[in-house]
């Protein structure tokens, strides 16, 4: 859907509109509160990608690795029309039941704007975290005009999340199945940068990661939660990705992503060792102390990433057309040089990539307090929302 193409939305709001007049549709509690929750994401997502676009410039994209600063700019442009779009349908949608949508909420990413490098990550989460409340709410929408509404903007946040896959040097579509989220575990991680408002949903309390290296299969992940401040004993970390039927339940002393994870990763703290399961409608909430947070294992590279972002790892590729006398003088230039081609071989082969040692990344799991700085950090990572990524090296 886009904002220029007012068929489209006509098309989405034609159901509700033949049928509020010349009466008031009526429906249930939970279709209103899912409404009113995806109405408030869309407006966080809308006014994530004004801000973005508003502070950076070209220069901004082509220094975060971009090939061409077209290329961000015009799927992020693209992306903030769809989003808008969303939010106009959505408060159709609402008002045909006679209600007014929330329009107190604040939004503020200032701590994850600060260069595009930072904001990237955001973005991913941003519309991750959109497809995964869409799944997550679907089984409270009774009313199946609105969940049909529901399911066709699901589906154009998931190819918003597929471009952000690939910003970020990770595989375009990592799994068959996406993570469906409940809305206290969407706020759970999207809280953070909404406020005025109340959505009717009490969110489960945050969660972060507080190691300062790289993230990835074998790192031992460390913790900071304000639901955490004693002791931790039979505390569990619960790792969720697509089409895993139960979450991989860990000691939390032992928190280690396993080798298989690709893509975003769920984790919550329980105080228990039994496993989540994947089916909203069955998990349960007695036993989840904090989280879930959402994170980015990226272990399959794509050729398509080196293709729009060098990420500083991969060479880009390019040709141009030069004149005979040029061709000449370069021929001169390295003819004395028989190993220059070799040597840079080897040079790229030596790029150091993240380390799987545990004992390289991090120590036993603890609770921390204090922020988590976002923003570039040692070592080339980029921290934000406490958690570190560092691009994976792509192949040409």
């Amino acid at each position: 859907m886009r904002l220029s193409t007012s068929a489209s939305l006509l098309a989405l709001a034609a159901p509700i509109a033949v049928s509020a007049a010349p009466f008031r549709r009526s429906t249930d509690n939970n279709t209103l509160l899912v409404l009113q929750f995806a109405h408030t994401l869309e407006q966080l997502e809308t006014n994530f990608y004004q801000q973005a676009l508003s502070k950076f410039q070209a220069s901004d994209f082509t220094n975060a690795g971009f090939t061409s600063a077209n290329i961000p700019v015009e799927l992020f442009t693209t992306i903030q029309v769809d989003e808008s779009t969303h939010v106009g349908a959505l408060e159709s949608l609402i008002t045909s039941f006679g209600e007014q949508p929330l329009s107190s909420c604040q939004f503020d990413f200032t701590s994850v704007l600060t260069d595009v490098t930072t904001m990237l990550p955001v973005a991913r989460l941003v519309e991750n975290v959109g497809v995964s409340a869409y799944l997550g709410a679907a089984h409270l929408i009774e009313d199946p005009i609105v969940l049909s509404a529901a399911a066709s903007i699901a589906t154009i946040e998931a190819r918003h999340q597929t471009i952000l896959n690939i910003f970020q040097g990770g595989s375009a579509i990592p799994q068959a199945f996406d993570l469906p989220m409940l809305p206290q575990e969407i706020l759970a991680i999207a809280g953070p940068f909404i406020s005025g408002c109340d959505l009717g949903v009490t969110a489960n309390a945050a969660l972060s990661v507080t190691n300062t290296g790289p993230i990835g299969v074998g790192t031992l992940l460390q913790f900071s939660s304000p639901a955490i401040n004693g002791s931790t004993d039979n505390f569990h970390c619960q790792m969720m990705f697509g089409g895993l039927p139960i979450s991989i339940s860990l000691p939390l002393d032992q928190c280690i992503p396993p080798s298989g994870i690709n893509g975003p990763v769920a984790i919550w703290i329980t105080s228990d060792d039994q496993p989540l399961p994947n089916n909203v409608v069955d998990r349960g909430s007695n036993a989840i102390v904090a989280g879930p947070l959402m994170t980015f294992i990226d272990t399959v590279p794509e050729e398509v990433s080196a293709l729009v972002r060098s990420n500083g790892t991969a060479p880009v590729s390019s040709t141009a057309t030069i004149s005979p006398s040029q061709a000449s003088s370069i021929i001169s230039s390295v003819s004395g040089s028989p190993t220059a081609s070799s040597s840079s071989a080897s040079s790229s082969a030596a790029t150091p990539s993240a380390s799987s040692d545990p004992s390289n990344n991090a120590q036993s799991a603890s609770a921390s307090s204090g922020p988590t700085p976002n923003g570039p950090a040692a070592g080339g990572q980029v921290i934000v929302m406490g958690i570190s990524m560092v691009p994976i090296p792509t192949s040409t």
